[in-house]
């Protein structure tokens, strides 16, 4: 029962993190990213924290994937790294093929995490953390030496040279929308907290409260008024997502604790739940229901709005915050009725069969 519960909240959460996806994506381009009213800045709340849980949340997933062979053979262990491996292989060639329509797509990127991830397995933990101290590290040394704005249209959110060797190269590990370098940072994070015992209410207790004092230590550090800090200063402490600066990375990091903890506390009420159940099996499928957003949700959402270039990101015309949360809200609904349904007959979502298929 312990371990259904710990599923079940990891699943939940995974659920959260696809709805937040759902807003961050349609709102970029239906929406109005730069909207300063309370319902703008309400939705912008998601803009980082989805992405990173999402991706703290794969590296949970791995691990946990993995975690039979942790005290298996030398053999096993490199048959699992395999496995791994064509995974990886999988996700980057799909992600690849998903950017062409999508620009800010984040499977491929999962491609490079994973490839990585594969040899930080069935390790100490606490490599886990100097590695993702280390990803954190080399990016701001990066600063340095290249411009941050490479490559980028801020104002049309376009990567001018995403399809050239070097640009696709400095896009995949130094400042496309997930790259590497740091946000490796959230993903080693993740396979961390996979290996704590979360049935352990004291383990669910420290990691809401380090996350706690994360995240309230840069909300302290952004409040000071802006006649005390240089630009620079200032810049750095409030960029949010480009560039990923550090008070960014703790701050996501902090918050991404906070409701991993509260997610696991939680399931233990309401895992003999129907709908709890029901709604696991959603963030069971997220894999199928992040391309969906983005190629059937898109299409469909555009007809309706009748907006012309499906996947535009920063369109010329919006849609209010408000209508962007209730079509994110209507697609989650559909996206949990279509997961309720089809694990009726099959295990796993259709695309996640695919992925199991060919990692075989």
């Amino acid at each position: 029962m312990a371990e259904k519960t710990r599923f079940i909240g990891f699943d939940l959460l995974r659920a959260y993190a696809i709805f937040g996806m759902y807003i961050v994506n349609f709102n970029m381009v239906f929406g109005d990213h730069n909207d300063t009213s309370w319902q703008g800045q309400f939705l912008s709340l998601f803009s980082g924290n989805s992405s990173t849980i999402f991706v703290m949340l794969a590296g949970m997933g791995l691990t946990l994937m993995t975690k039979k062979q942790a005290f298996g053979t030398a053999e096993e262990q490199l048959n699992q790294k395999y496995i791994v491996l064509k995974r990886a292989g999988f996700l980057f060639v799909l992600g690849l093929v998903l950017a062409i329509w999508w620009p800010a797509d984040i499977l491929h990127f999962y491609g490079f995490y994973m490839f990585i991830a594969s040899f930080f397995l069935f390790r100490d933990k606490k490599q886990y953390i100097y590695g993702a101290i280390i990803f954190a590290l080399v990016f701001h040394l990066l600063l340095l030496w290249i411009p941050y704005e490479t490559g980028w249209n801020f104002d049309t959110l376009e990567y001018k040279d995403m399809w050239t060797l070097a640009g696709f190269i400095r896009h995949s590990f130094y400042n496309g929308w997930n790259a590497v370098f740091p946000w490796m940072s959230y993903f080693i994070t993740g396979m961390y907290l996979a290996k704590l015992e979360w049935t352990d209410l004291s383990i669910q207790r420290k990691t809401f409260g380090i996350g706690l004092v994360m995240y309230l230590l840069i909300q302290l550090l952004q409040g000071i008024p802006k006649n005390l800090m240089t630009p620079e200063i200032d810049f750095f402490l409030n960029a949010d997502y480009l560039p990923p600066f550090l008070p960014f990375l703790i701050s996501t990091i902090g918050f991404g604790l906070m409701l991993i903890a509260s997610f696991m506390y939680i399931s233990k009420f309401i895992a003999h739940h129907k709908f709890a159940n029901d709604l696991a099996k959603t963030g069971q499928m997220t894999l199928t229901h992040y391309i969906s957003h983005l190629t059937i949700g898109l299409v469909f959402f555009s007809f309706i709005i009748n907006q012309g270039y499906f996947a535009k990101i920063n369109p010329s015309k919006s849609l209010s915050p408000m209508l962007i949360f209730i079509i994110s809200l209507l697609y989650f609904i559909c996206s949990y009725y279509f997961s309720k349904l089809w694990t009726k007959r099959f295990k796993h979502g259709p695309f996640e069969l695919l992925l199991r298929k060919i990692s075989a």
